[in-house]
């Protein structure tokens, strides 16, 4: 591995002028994107299904940031005939990076599905973002050297896909179905990158994930997220490899906004990939299967009739 410049997450580079979306940017480790991102000055948009949600994260987002460039859009991931209005709604002329951070996980049966009849964590974490990315691709050409930026998990390392069963029709286990689904959303972010290359495009696609990040160990943003006393001393032996939600925002962060990450890389923290700064790594071998990757592709393409990585001729153009 090539080192890589110094990077100061609490020192983050001017990004005046540029405009970058969030998904799911309203809770969680997105929301901490948001907030960091909008220290530099740049336009940050929340994509939320809950504008009522969005808008306290924004305030939150306000008094902490004083004249932050902060804005929602309503975004279901899971309505995917909702995503070219939405991306139309945020009336921009061109998207310098997108976080696709939005996710659905559920811990227990029954298993439930989208109004168009995919699984609910596959449809709404993989093929919600692999359809917007389809939009959000005029956007983004239209920028000098935008970057998508694809949130995946740790949990994902230890799984693997089933191809033949990818809406977890035949077994259903949630927390496995979850960490699948994960998976699906960082071949589909190295994929990407693959196409856009090939294709000439100036578009860059980066995986990253969070490592270990917990709630306890996530400094109080309320209402948005509140921690007791009482977690944060329970959660103190776990910090020791661990880290919090703002923490795990760093690597999607620098994904963003470092010049020196290029398309096709693994961003997580430094740590034993749970915690710390924010490193390049090495893609997890079974990531690196390109086989894998392109019947994902294939296959994504055809429940959902779009293909984001068809970027030469009109972009974006939907099969």
């Amino acid at each position: 591995m090539s080192p890589t410049p110094s990077w100061n997450v609490r020192r983050l580079p001017g990004a005046e002028g540029r405009v970058f979306l969030v998904t799911g940017g309203n809770a969680g480790i997105g929301y901490f994107v948001a907030e960091q991102l909008s220290v530099t000055g740049a336009t940050v948009v929340l994509g939320s299904r809950s504008p009522a949600k969005a808008e306290i994260a924004l305030a939150s987002i306000r008094a902490r940031v004083p004249g932050a460039r902060v804005r929602s859009v309503r975004l279901d991931l899971a309505d995917l005939a909702s995503l070219q209005r939405a991306v139309e709604s945020m009336e921009v002329e061109r998207l310098d990076a997108v976080v696709h951070n939005a996710g659905v996980a559920l811990d227990a049966p029954p298993r439930r599905e989208t109004g168009d009849g995919h699984e609910l964590m596959f449809g709404t974490n993989h093929l919600g973002h692999f359809v917007l990315t389809r939009w959000l691709m005029p956007l983004l050409s239209a920028a000098p050297a935008a970057r998508v930026v694809t949130m995946g998990s740790f949990a994902a390392k230890s799984e693997r896909l089933d191809l033949d069963d990818l809406q977890s029709r035949k077994d259903y286990r949630p927390k496995r179905t979850y960490g699948r689904s994960k998976l699906a959303q960082m071949y589909f972010g190295v994929e990407l990158d693959r196409r856009l290359r090939a294709a000439g495009s100036t578009v860059a696609s980066v995986v990253v994930h969070p490592g270990g990040a917990l709630d306890s160990l996530t400094p109080s943003r309320p209402p948005v997220h509140v921690r007791t006393t009482g977690a944060r001393l329970s959660a103190a032996p776990a910090a020791l490899l661990l880290q919090g939600k703002h923490a795990g925002a760093w690597p999607a962060v620098r994904a963003v906004l470092d010049p020196a990450v290029s398309g096709g890389g693994l961003w997580g923290p430094r740590v034993f990939g749970l915690r710390g700064e924010p490193r390049r790594e090495a893609v997890w071998n079974h990531l690196a299967d390109r086989s894998v990757a392109a019947r994902l592709w294939g296959a994504s393409r055809d429940l959902t009739g779009a293909d984001p990585g068809a970027v030469s001729g009109r972009l974006g153009h939907a099969r």
